[in-house]
């Protein structure tokens, strides 16, 4: 045997090892995830949601929205926000110094007028150049500064929250408006909780009047359902899963709720990365862990944020280039975490699953595509066995994906018709011929980016919420709503079959 057959045979049986240990790692966290959202679905009756929202007891909320050219959907957004059934918040819009028309249409639609406000803490950010309040709402704060990125303008935002939670979400984002009041609840019922994250669910497709939801529906953009499958088993497959033991290490930057006062402390977001959500988790862990006090850090799959996902295949690239050089950041400034026992299974567990699997495993899983093909074309790797080991491995990725929306339709039921169900079934059947592997190879490529030194954030273009009424601020009444207190299972009915 030549020392490349050697070679490549050791390397095969190496993936193969690799692919087993990582399906066994997804298998447990789908377990974890359905036991802990069918417990969680089991218990919602005896959870009083509703004296949370309208108990003037409750923690409120800052509600932290930067905004970077985001004019065609951030009046919606906002007019969404304030429907939020929730006693107590307010909303703290950033505009990071965008560069068309997002402060002008703020004015208009709320009638801002420029006010002094002192900031309540000193992270350092970008120049501010105003402070707007509106009369026509008084929930209402916009922060005008110079361009520093998400990381800064959130930044600016918490100096200038009022309130001991924040809530940071995209301004391309809508909330349900039941949302607010279920991740204050994990708050108050655990008071050692200092983050709380949520689910984020794609709204391409779905049906808008005057810039409201009212219909969820699936795409027809192959892209953005490949998408909504892949946002399913990440967060009902996975986050469940790790927040149930745990070891969440990552809260979506489109929405999540966290303690204002420990969040300063250990100096907000960090701008000089491009995974500040992920990277702000990871040092709340640390800190924690390092002060010796107590660090609950969730995952709440019941409150939805609403958001736009990339329809072409550009800015889907630079999208999760992006990601992933966030979590090679992450990873390398907190490396002294790996494996020390102080750090729990944060350090000992999650920290090790993600260096291997998601930093290192794109290149991995890339190397081991072409070697595989070269074992096979050599007759190292007999092709009857090739052909065995890609079905299996293509049947079990199905039956992972087909499980996570089967607990969406037991659990959610976010899209409740059949054409909507069918097209997400094909979808997790198409996902695994290239669109994964296509997605392996950009996470590759996330090093050679960030070796070039290449910090670029990866704009998308949105589309919007749909057009708006014109003048006002306040919801129409007459435009009927997604309201989870009228959806009998988000309002505390246990769907009977689960």
């Amino acid at each position: 045997m030549t020392t490349l057959e050697e070679f490549l045979r050791g390397f095969n049986v190496f993936m193969l090892s690799y692919v087993i240990v990582l399906q066994a790692i997804y298998t447990v966290l789908a377990i974890a995830g359905w036991r802990a959202i069918e417990h969680y679905v089991r218990r919602r009756p005896l959870r009083d949601y509703r004296s949370v929202a309208e108990s003037e007891m409750s923690m409120p909320v800052s509600i932290l929205v930067p905004a970077y050219n985001e004019e065609p959907s951030i009046v919606a957004s906002l007019r969404s926000l304030l429907g939020s059934q929730f006693i107590e918040f307010e909303i703290v819009v950033v505009n990071d110094g965008s560069t068309d028309g997002t402060l002008a249409v703020l004015k208009d639609a709320f009638g801002l007028v420029e006010v002094g406000r002192v900031p309540r803490s000193n992270l350092p950010t970008k120049l501010v150049r105003a402070v707007y309040a509106s009369p026509l709402e008084p929930r209402v704060v916009v922060i005008d500064k110079v361009n520093g990125g998400k990381a800064d303008a959130l930044n600016a935002g918490i100096n200038h929250a009022n309130y001991p939670l924040f809530c940071a979400i995209d301004g391309d984002s809508m909330l349900d408006a039941g949302a607010l009041s279920r991740l204050v609840w994990e708050f108050q019922a655990a008071p050692e909780t200092v983050a709380v994250g949520g689910i984020v669910r794609v709204v391409n497709g779905s049906r808008f009047e005057n810039g409201h939801l009212v219909e969820v529906r699936t795409p027809r953009n192959l892209l953005a359902n490949l998408q909504i499958v892949e946002y399913l088993r990440a967060f009902l497959g996975g986050r469940v899963g790790w927040s149930k033991g745990g070891m969440l290490m990552i809260i979506s930057g489109a929405f999540g709720l966290f303690r204002r006062d420990v969040c300063v402390e250990v100096g907000g977001y960090d701008p000089t990365t491009v995974g500040e959500d992920a990277e702000l988790v990871l040092r709340l862990h640390r800190h924690q862990r390092e002060q010796r006090k107590p660090c609950r850090i969730t995952f709440f799959p019941d409150p939805i944020c609403w958001t736009e996902c990339p329809e072409d295949l550009g800015t889907l690239v630079r999208q999760r280039d992006r990601w992933q050089r966030g979590l090679i950041e992450m990873i390398a400034r907190h490396r002294t975490m790996l494996f020390r026992p102080r750090f729990g299974r944060i350090g000992c567990l999650a920290m090790p699953y993600f260096l291997v699997f998601e930093l290192l495993g794109p290149t991995i899983e890339c190397v081991g595509y072409t070697l595989f093909v070269v074992a096979v074309a050599l007759g190292i790797i007999p092709l009857a066995f090739a052909l065995a080991f890609l079905a299996i491995a293509l049947t079990y990725g199905l039956v992972l994906s087909f499980l996570v929306i089967l607990m969406e339709e037991r659990a959610f039921r976010r899209y409740p018709g059949w054409s909507d169900l069918m097209r997400l079934a094909a979808c997790a059947v198409i996902e695994n011929i290239g669109y994964r592997q296509m997605l392996a190879l950009v996470r590759m490529r996330a090093w050679y980016t960030l070796a070039r030194g290449k910090q670029h954030w990866g704009e998308m273009t949105r589309k919007g919420f749909g057009p708006l009424l014109p003048g006002g601020v306040a919801p129409d009444p007459s435009i009927p709503r997604l309201d989870p207190t009228a959806d009998p299972v988000l309002a505390g009915e246990t769907p009977a079959e689960l």
